[in-house]
């Protein structure tokens, strides 16, 4: 699980297109979905329509331009990078774990996430729920 989990990161860091695209492929499967728990303003303007924040990418072309634009807006400025927690759970096709966004100067750490993953029977990603912690 640790191939798949430092696969996984990557596809946040790579700033080459193609291969983030390719490793997409090679993490996802073809309809995967990635669902991004809302930030709390988004959900609390939800709620006040009596509906629910849902954001979500299905699919490798909807999960590269996810990735793209996580890299312009983390990445790309060179400031932060993300890593493994390295504290990655399995039971049966559930994978847990967290990761870390840390500046790149200093290695200290700017947001954690939690990946909640459901894999497919070809052993890629068939869910991924994304909770921000902090």
């Amino acid at each position: 699980m640790n191939d798949l989990i430092d696969r996984y990161v990557s596809i946040w860091n790579e700033p080459d297109p193609h291969t983030r695209g390719a490793i997409i492929r090679e993490v996802f499967a073809e309809d995967g979905l990635h669902v991004l728990q809302p930030p709390r303003q988004s959900r609390d303007q939800a709620d006040s329509l009596a509906m629910t924040a849902v954001f979500e990418s299905r699919g490798h072309a909807e999960l590269e331009q996810r990735a793209h634009t996580a890299y312009e807006q983390f990445i790309a400025a060179g400031e932060y990078r993300f890593r493994s927690s390295a504290n990655a759970a399995r039971l049966r096709d559930v994978l847990t774990f967290n990761w870390e966004m840390v500046a790149t100067a200093s290695g200290e750490v700017a947001a954690v996430g939690r990946e909640f993953v459901v894999l497919a029977g070809d052993g890629r990603i068939r869910l991924d729920y994304q909770f921000i912690e902090s």
